[in-house]
């Protein structure tokens, strides 16, 4: 009998403590943000421009490249170019691109919104890496230089600890 009572003792004491640190688990924030894919620039009055066919192609190879991230939201300013890089990603992921203000970057609704996500961010080439910044509560990023449209920052947000890089990727 008294081993029947240590057994279902040490039986309830387990599966308090596993119940314990499955409650625990620590939830992660994953940022990948991107440069929107080469522009049209032959008509330098249009402030609204669409991809050209390099632009296109890049953006077929993002796709390609983030093929295994599940992602749970894209975001992307509200210009054509940008929205043009994202849908390619957004199709293979069957998510609709949602529009962020490039003006408002990194708010508090928006770090709220995406919590525990994995986002794709797709921006310009002075908005994406101040969007980084804006994250990692650091000026450590300077503006993309026009000719490049290969960089991808990736921000991870665990346990209130931040981490960050950059590839770039031809």
């Amino acid at each position: 009998m008294k081993s029947l009572i240590a057994f279902l003792l040490v039986l309830t004491f387990g599966l308090s403590s596993y119940a314990q640190d499955t409650s625990t688990q620590q939830t992660e924030t994953t940022y990948y943000l991107i440069r929107h894919a080469e522009k049209d620039q032959s008509d330098k009055t249009n402030r609204n421009p669409n991809l050209t066919d390099e632009g296109k192609a890049r953006a077929i190879r993002w796709s390609t490249i983030l093929q295994h991230i599940e992602f749970d939201a894209i975001y992307s300013t509200n210009y054509n170019r940008t929205q043009q890089t994202a849908q390619p990603i957004a199709e293979k992921n069957n998510l609709t691109v949602l529009s962020y203000d490039p003006r408002n970057l990194y708010s508090e609704d928006f770090a709220e919104a995406t919590f525990g996500k994995t986002v794709l961010i797709v921006g310009h080439s002075n908005t994406t890496p101040a969007f980084v910044n804006a994250i990692i509560g650091q000026k450590l990023y300077e503006d993309i230089d026009e000719r490049n449209n290969g960089n991808l920052y990736i921000v991870t947000i665990l346990d209130g600890k931040i981490s960050h890089q950059v590839l770039t990727i031809n």
